[in-house]
């Protein structure tokens, strides 16, 4: 079995003490590929260096809806040329966040059309956040990427409509520990009415931990938790979502070329 955790952290200062171990961890725990993710120039960078170093290990760059305010020329210019990088495989975390509006709004919509405009000149799917602003995101993906490649709506925990849209567009969308809490009824609900191949595993570590590791930090080696979960849901095997998981991720992410050199 093969599984590919698509949005880790493992940039984060929780993995600085045994940041090895957990790679290490996850390789036994049946998690082939991680794709670590950039949320800021920091983690950009950092992402850059795991992928460096590991064979395994793919990174996105990226400004997060957090961070918006942050975006000018000079760091756009650093993000294409972190892209440039062989094993960048996206351009993310990028989108809106309304939940905590640690950016202004108006600037979070415009950093997340600047670095539309900058995936679809390199030609890179994009790694979506988007929290309470499921209209402006669906809006703005319509108007500023329709056709211009295709993407991830990360840790998904929209409605079923916004799901049906993305589709209609041509995105994944990624699922991770929330599947397994208790009160993650109405996703559930979202989750039956989605096909397979457009499912993708996420852990979104060190953050959000599967039951039965809610409260503590999370990392990729708890990834089979997920997959159990929404084998459980979909009614299939836990060997059939990690084939069909895996096959996505390695679409999305144009991973195809790698995998027999990284493993």
């Amino acid at each position: 079995m093969l599984l590919i955790d698509t949005h880790a952290h493992l940039d984060s200062s929780r993995f600085n003490k045994d940041r090895a171990e957990v790679i290490k961890n996850a390789r036994a725990s049946a998690v082939s590929y991680i794709v670590n993710i950039g949320a800021d120039l920091k983690s950009s960078r950092y992402s850059v260096k795991l992928a460096r170093e590991y064979p395994f290990i793919f990174a996105t760059v990226g400004i997060h809806p957090h961070d918006a305010i942050s975006l000018d020329a000079n760091v756009l210019a650093e993000l294409e040329k972190l892209a440039g990088e062989e094993k960048v495989v996206a351009i993310g975390e990028i989108g809106l966040d309304y939940y905590y509006d640690h950016s202004p709004r108006d600037i979070q919509r415009a950093a997340f059309i600047d670095q539309l405009v900058l995936a679809k000149k390199l030609n890179l799917p994009i790694v979506v956040h988007s929290r309470e602003a499921e209209e402006d995101t669906i809006s703005i993906l319509k108007e500023h990427y329709r056709q211009g490649g295709t993407g991830i709506l990360h840790c998904f925990s929209g409605s079923l409509k916004m799901a049906r849209e993305a589709l209609e567009l041509g995105f994944y969308l990624a699922f991770g520990g929330i599947v397994t809490f208790k009160n993650a009824g109405g996703l559930l609900e979202v989750l039956e009415e989605l096909p397979l191949d457009r499912i993708l595993l996420e852990t979104d570590c060190p953050y959000l931990s599967p039951v039965p590791y809610r409260g503590k930090r999370n990392e990729p080696a708890y990834l089979p938790y997920v997959a159990e979960k929404i084998g459980e849901i979909k009614g299939v095997s836990l060997e059939e979502v990690a084939e069909i998981t895996t096959a996505n991720a390695i679409r999305v992410y144009n991973l195809g070329d790698f995998l027999k050199e990284a493993y």
